[in-house]
C-alpha cells in the first residue's frame, strides 16, 4: 500500500497526468490509501499491544505453574515418604502379630479372628477401670467381681459387645 501511494504520488509530482478528473481521482486514491494505512497501522499497534500483554501474563502464568508444580512435588514426595513408612509400620506390625500368634493357643486366635471380623477389625479391647474400651460402656459389679474372681489366664469377654476383655496392670483387675 505505501508502494502504491509512493508511486501515485509520484505521478501526481511529475505531472504526467493531465485530466483534472484523473488528478482528481489519484489525489483521492492517495488520501484513501493514507487513511486506509492509519487505520492498519492502528490495528497493527493494538494487537502489538495485546501481544505485550498477553506475552506478560503468559509469563505470569508460567510462574504460577513452576510454583504450583514444586508444590506438587513437594506433596508427592511427602506422600510418597508417609506410605513408605505405613508400609513400614505395617510390616513391622505384620511380623509382630505373626510373633504372637505363634505362641497364642489356636482355639483362642480361632475365636479372635471371629470377633475380629464381626465387630469391624477390633476382636479384643483393654479392660481399664472398670470400662471396655471396646464399646466404651462399664461393666457392672456383677461383671467387675466375676472377672476380679477369674484367673489371670482365664479368657473374659465383654458382655455387652462380646470382645475378648484384655486385663492388664494398670486396669486394678
Amino acid at each position: 500500500m505505501r508502494q502504491r501511494a509512493v508511486r501515485d504520488q509520484q505521478r501526481l509530482d511529475s505531472g504526467a497526468v493531465s485530466s483534472p478528473k484523473d488528478l482528481e481521482n489519484l489525489q483521492r486514491e492517495i488520501v484513501s490509501l493514507a487513511k486506509r494505512q492509519g487505520d492498519l497501522e492502528d490495528i497493527v499497534l493494538d494487537v502489538m499491544e495485546r501481544r505485550e500483554s498477553l506475552q506478560e501474563r503468559v509469563g505470569e502464568l508460567t510462574e504460577r505453574v513452576t510454583s504450583v508444580q514444586a508444590k506438587a512435588d513437594i506433596a508427592t514426595a511427602r506422600r510418597d515418604s508417609a506410605t513408605q513408612e505405613l508400609d513400614d509400620e505395617a510390616a513391622a506390625a505384620t511380623k509382630e502379630r505373626e510373633a504372637v500368634s505363634a505362641v497364642i493357643p489356636a482355639d483362642l486366635l480361632k475365636l479372635y479372628e471371629k470377633l475380629r471380623v464381626q465387630q469391624g477389625g477390633v476382636g479384643a479391647a483393654r479392660l481399664f477401670q472398670r470400662r471396655c474400651e471396646g464399646c466404651q460402656l462399664e461393666l457392672n459389679i456383677t461383671e467387675v467381681n466375676a472377672v476380679r474372681a477369674a484367673p489371670r489366664d482365664t479368657v473374659m469377654r465383654c458382655e455387652n459387645c462380646r470382645r475378648i476383655l484384655v486385663r492388664t496392670p494398670e486396669s486394678g483387675l
